[in-house]
């Protein structure tokens, strides 16, 4: 039995939100928080990174500006 669900056949692009703490990111970016300790991460299926943004509700509105599906991920 396949319970993998395939996303891509129903035309819907997921991505994921997660949270990630500023001290973790490369110092160049970490120099652009503006103190901020922790930013939202946006990826694709793969994994890959797609964009950093401030907040959580950014970072829906984003995809969702983009025809995509977001998901929080733990």
């Amino acid at each position: 039995m396949n319970t993998k669900y395939d996303f891509e056949g129903t035309g819907e692009r997921i991505v994921y939100v997660k949270p990630v703490a500023v001290a973790d990111l490369p110092e160049e970016v970490r120099e652009q928080s503006g103190g901020i300790e922790q930013v939202y991460a946006v990826h694709d299926s793969d994994g890959q990174q797609l964009a950093l943004v401030a907040n959580r509700s950014l970072a829906f509105v984003l995809a969702r500006q983009h025809n995509m599906t977001p998901v929080t991920v733990h």
